[in-house]
């Protein structure tokens, strides 16, 4: 509690009402990018937690899905995802009969990840999942001014 109020202290996050911060705030673009994106990282985290999975489960099958089978350096490359963590993904999705892991027949040593029937339909409703986080994210935008402010985030990213 403050000590001039009864109230609790609200901490500063994005719950913070928006009018109330100051207009040098309100006004910064990577304060902007940084409360959207963790808006957006809650939402999308939210809705794949209801479906057992994680932002990485979906991340992973969509490589495979778009790649092909993948060693799992190739996955840690493709996918961002530390090689330390990317096993423990692998072994739930695995685990899950999402994907198959065998034995490289160029190199014993390493695995191949393949995608498996059921993680293929898995990722269906994941895809689902997601369409519907962004779509409920980006409400408040026309079909266009989604199109543009995706093609200026990817502008500002590859500079």
């Amino acid at each position: 509690m403050s000590e001039t109020s009864d109230r609790p202290e609200r901490p500063a996050t994005h719950d913070a009402d928006e009018r109330q911060a100051p207009d040098r705030l309100r006004g910064l673009p990577s304060r902007l990018l940084a409360l959207a994106s963790a808006r957006a990282d809650r939402m999308v985290s939210e809705r794949l937690a209801a479906e057992d999975a994680r932002k990485w489960h979906y991340a992973v099958l969509v490589s495979l899905d778009e790649h092909g089978p993948a060693s799992q350096a190739g996955l840690s490359r493709s996918t961002g995802i530390y090689r330390s963590d990317l096993v423990s993904v692998i072994n739930e999705l695995e685990e899950r009969g999402h994907v198959a892991r065998t034995p490289d027949p160029d190199d014993r040593r390493r695995n191949v990840v393949t995608l498996t029937p059921q993680g293929r339909k898995r990722l269906k409703r994941l895809d689902k999942v997601l369409a519907d986080a962004q779509n409920d994210l980006m409400e408040p935008l026309s079909v266009a001014e989604r199109a543009l402010l995706v093609g200026l985030l990817e502008r500002v990213l590859t500079r």
